[in-house]
Formats: C-alpha cells, structure tokens, sequence
C-alpha cells in the first residue's frame, strides 16, 4: 500500500499515486466522442478503422489526457497546476486499462515561487507508453490564487 503524499511535501524522487482507468470499451469511446465533440472515425467506426489498415478503433489521445489531468488534480489543487505538457507516443486500443504516473524530478523557484517539476505519462496494461510530458505544480500558500 502506497502512503499518500501532500503535494506540499512533495520530494525530488517521489512518485505520484497512479490513477488507473479503464478498460477503454467502445461505450467510453462514444460518450468521450459526444462530450468532446471529436467523432473522428478512427476513434469509433471500427470499418473505418479496418479500412485504415489498423486492428479496430482505439483511444482518443485526449481521453488519456483527461485521466491524466485527474491524477495531477488529485494530487494538488488544480489551482497549483502552473503548466503541463504532453507528446503523444503510442496509440492506446479498445479493452486497454490506462495507469497514468507522474514522479517528482526536481525542485525549483520559477518567479520566486517553490514549485515542483513532473515527469508525467500514461502507459497501457500492456506496458506501452502512451503519453510522455511534464509538469509544474507550485508548492508555496503565497503562489495559491484568490477565487
């Protein structure tokens, strides 16, 4: 059992609690496809896929994107997330599970603010990586901005 950490303590080598989501079935493709208004036909006609010359249909890069954004949101407040950044590497195919990670690579004062710098991903149950990136969350109660 992993213990959770506070995002203020965060420490150079810490890892982040996965979030893991999934499987990714053809229902969460539609639903993604209707809340995200991107009903490219890869991502959900599987003919289409066919005829494309892949397997079937697979993710949306941005529905791993999403899951991605729950895990830094779970982590700190979203209000700290100062910047985020991320390259698609890999497809992710129907009946994937999808953990995103995220580890603590450094410590530094952007602006004269303590923040935290990310490494951060996605992978497949498979052990494929699917999204590589980065990001920077700020640490100090005087960066914290007044809704």
């Amino acid at each position: 059992m992993t213990t959770a950490i506070k995002f203020c303590d965060f420490q150079v080598g810490d890892s982040l609690p996965d979030l893991v989501r999934g499987p990714i079935t053809r229902g969460t493709l539609a639903l993604f496809a209707g809340a995200s208004n991107d009903h490219m036909l890869l991502h959900i006609d599987s003919d289409f896929a066919k005829s494309a010359g892949l397997p079937d249909v697979f993710g949306h890069g941005m529905l791993s994107m999403a899951y991605l954004a729950q895990m830094l949101t779970g982590c700190a407040p979203q209000q700290r997330l100062r910047s985020w950044n991320v390259r698609f590497v890999a497809m992710t195919p129907l009946h994937a599970t999808v953990t995103c990670f995220g580890t603590v690579t450094e410590l530094v004062d952007l602006d004269g603010k303590r923040c935290a710098r990310l490494r951060i991903g996605a992978r497949t149950d498979q052990g494929v990586q699917t999204l590589d990136g980065e990001a920077v969350i700020g640490l100090d109660d005087s960066d914290q901005e007044k809704l």
